[in-house]
């Protein structure tokens, strides 16, 4: 019995030796740890609190377009950007509030949404406020502008639409042989699309590739044969 409270004792004491040495390390890997957790659970309410909130202001928003309350529009829609800029409602928010603006005739408010969503918004939503910021930069003949917009790699599913974009704006420079390499290009992705499947789930998405590769054609038809 004395052997055994012998080796007892000098196992705790070697655990006291080792705690000693480490216990201030491992107190603090586990409170590390436990604010990590809990860092995370209030991360995650955090998020879904924010998504809550700006659902509710969206709905506020889509009244006030289908209104045509452009106070109440800037409004709900400033409230979106500058409270809940990183939910997904933001950018839809910006992309809608610019088409209902500039129906409105205020197209340097709409200017400053679509640039928002370039900046801040992602995949599709930013090439989609590229395209359009695009137009509104051809109207106001700000070419070198709306061609800078242009550069880069779009998502999937927009290389025609920027190659189109970019046609168009080449026209409008006179710059008639870029252009033609512009709306090839975008020919060549539509039909390249058609290829790998894409754009054939339904028999709406063959017939708007069918009027779009039209439409193509006729720009590309009217720039004459290349000399």
């Amino acid at each position: 019995m004395a052997t055994y409270d012998l080796e007892e004792q000098e196992q705790i004491a070697e655990i006291k030796a080792w705690w000693k040495q480490y216990g201030n390390l491992l107190s603090g890997l586990i409170t590390a740890a436990a604010i990590a957790v809990a860092a995370w659970q209030g991360w995650n309410w955090y998020q879904h609190n924010q998504s809550a909130q700006a659902s509710l202001v969206y709905a506020v928003l889509q009244k006030a377009i289908a209104d045509q309350d452009s106070q109440r529009i800037k409004a709900a829609s400033g409230e979106l950007v500058d409270k809940y800029g990183g939910t997904t409602y933001a950018p839809l928010a910006a992309l809608q509030t610019a088409k209902a603006l500039f129906d409105g005739g205020d197209a340097k408010t709409a200017k400053l949404q679509l640039a928002w969503v370039v900046e801040h918004g992602k995949d599709e939503l930013r090439d989609l406020a590229r395209l359009r910021l695009v137009a509104l930069l051809l109207d106001e003949k700000a070419y070198d502008e709306a061609l800078k917009l242009l550069d880069g790699t779009p998502s999937p599913g927009f290389a025609a639409r920027f190659a189109d974009s970019r046609g168009d704006v080449l026209v409008a420079q006179g710059k008639t042989a870029e252009a033609r390499v512009a709306y090839q290009a975008a020919l060549a992705s539509l039909e390249g699309a058609g290829e790998n499947g894409k754009g054939k789930s339904s028999l709406q998405d063959g017939q708007a590739n069918a009027g779009y590769r039209a439409s193509l054609q006729l720009k590309l038809d009217a720039l004459g044969e290349a000399i």
